[in-house]
Parts: C-alpha cells; structure tokens; sequence
C-alpha cells in the first residue's frame, strides 16, 4: 500500500493559485493502480505529466477521491490539484475557449488512451476531492456461466465456475451493511482506522449469466470491497451459510476462507460530494477519527 494523500502542495513561490477539480475515468488493466510509484505505470503519473506537459509547470501534486490497486477501473473518479494561475488561464492561447475547455482537448491530446478527463472545474479551496466525499460507489461484475462469457468484457468480468445464488448472496449482503468495524474485511494499515459505513450493497443479474453488485461506504479500507465480494461469492456457490459473512464481520478479523477477487471485476463508479456550502465541514468531519458507539 502506498503512502496516504497528502494535501495538494501550492505552486511555488508566491503567485496565485487556482484549485482545479478533474472528473475521470480509466481502464486500469495496464495500471500498477493509482498510486504514483517509482518505475511503475500509474494513474496518478500519468496524469501529473499530462498536467505538467499543458501548463507548462512542474507536475502538481494531485488528491483523489479515492485510490484503486492494479488492475481496478474507474469511470467515477475525481481529484483534485491547486495550479499556477496564470498557466491555467493561458491554457487557450489564442482561441476564445475558456481554459476549462482547453485543458480538457490539451489533455486528451497528452493522455494516453485509457484514461479520459470529462470534465474540469474551477472549484473553491474548501473543495477536497478526499475528504470532502459523502460516499463511494463501487462495482463487482461476475460472469458464473463461462460458456456465456463475453470476450469483449473479458478485462472488467471475472468468471466463476460455479452458478451463483444471487438471493442468497443478497441475503448476506444486506446483513454487512451499516456501521461497523471492518477490520476482517480489509489490509490493516498502522494508525488507520477500519471502522466503515456500509451503506448498501446488493446484487442483480442484468442478463444471463451475469451478475452485478453494487457496493456504497462512506469509505473503504485496502482490498474491502474485493474481500466482501469473496465472502458473498462463496455463500453464492453454497460453500458458506448465509450468516457466515456477518460473524466473520462480528469477529474483527482476517478469515483465511475469505478471498480477495481478482481486480478486473472492481470498477469505482461515483464519488458523491455535498452541496458547495457544506464541503469544508464534510472534509472536517472526514477527518476525525470514527469509533464505534
């Protein structure tokens, strides 16, 4: 796991700086995740250069909403960066775009193919694309009928052998959901709490052989939502009981039954902000500590 966010540093020097926030959305199956690493192929690299290369700056520092392993896909992600000034404005040249427009065709024009800026947004310093987040939403996508398997989605479909139950596997999904501490379903990291919302998380099968689950937290802990995955999968295949899932939550601890699915099927979907007003008190509260009651 890499190092936590740190703030978006400022540009240097004393000139004026203007917070930014980008929208995206990338197919992470050439990724080493999103974390900038040394020597590796990442998001956030890519995406500092392609910054640094429109503006004409040094890369700027980025803060994302929320962080993804190797091989997981995004097309809800959101960061943001505070950006000399006068480079943002100058993004148009000549042309009579306003610089939000301009960095967007820039960018596309720099980025490689599988990652995509939607949109670009001048946003206030209250604004923190990590800890100004109401909630994630993320996807699962199984395919539990190889013979129906679709080669075109072999890179975001993770293929299980055995059919799965989808209301049972519901049925446990449902009894996760709330408050809790996840510490059996997540990588301990030190000093990090694993105390959780999980606000829903559910299943359906939008054609045959295909089933889709949708996970919604507040935030989520390294590997949570791929290990709450496996815990469901394995009630889906009738390899556990319903409620084995709930104790294995209730024991606080890792279960080795519990697998962690492959990254592929993982897609980060939403990141859902409050309104404008309330974005420095979200981000206050986001960063406090949560305990159980």
């Amino acid at each position: 796991m890499s190092e936590p966010d740190r703030p978006a540093a400022p540009p240097a020097g004393n000139e004026p700086a203007v917070r930014i926030r980008l929208d995206l959305a990338y197919d992470g199956t050439e990724f080493s995740g999103w974390a900038a690493q040394p020597g590796l192929r990442t998001v956030e690299g890519e995406l500092r250069r392609g910054l640094g290369t429109i503006l004409r700056t040094e890369p700027p520092r980025l803060v994302v909403g929320g962080r993804t392993d190797a091989g997981v896909h995004a097309r809800g992600s959101v960061v943001h960066t505070d950006v000399d000034a006068a480079a943002w404005e100058s993004l148009p040249g000549r042309s009579d775009r306003a610089p939000a427009q301009a960095a967007l065709s820039r960018l596309a024009g720099v980025l490689p193919p599988d990652i995509v800026v939607r949109r670009a947004t001048v946003v206030s310093t209250d604004f923190d694309a990590r800890f100004s987040a109401l909630r994630r939403r993320y996807s699962y996508r199984l395919c539990d009928r190889p013979a129906l398997a679709d080669p075109l989605r072999r890179r975001d479909t993770v293929i299980v052998p055995r059919p799965l139950d989808c209301e049972a596997m519901n049925t446990a999904a449902d009894m996760l959901c709330g408050l809790h501490d996840f510490a059996a379903f997540c990588r301990p990291r030190e000093g990090a709490t694993t105390i959780r919302t999980l606000e829903g998380f559910s299943w359906q099968r939008p054609t045959e052989g295909v089933l889709e689950g949708t996970v919604v937290a507040d935030a989520f802990c390294h590997s949570m939502v791929r290990a709450l995955v496996g815990a469901v999968v394995a009630i889906g295949q009738g390899r556990q009981e319903p409620g084995w899932a709930a104790a294995v939550l209730a024991a606080r601890r890792r279960d080795p039954a519990v697998m962690v699915m492959p990254a592929h099927g993982l897609c980060l979907e939403e990141i859902i902000y409050p309104p404008t007003h309330e974005l420095g008190a979200r981000a206050t509260q986001a960063r406090a500590v949560r305990e159980l009651p």
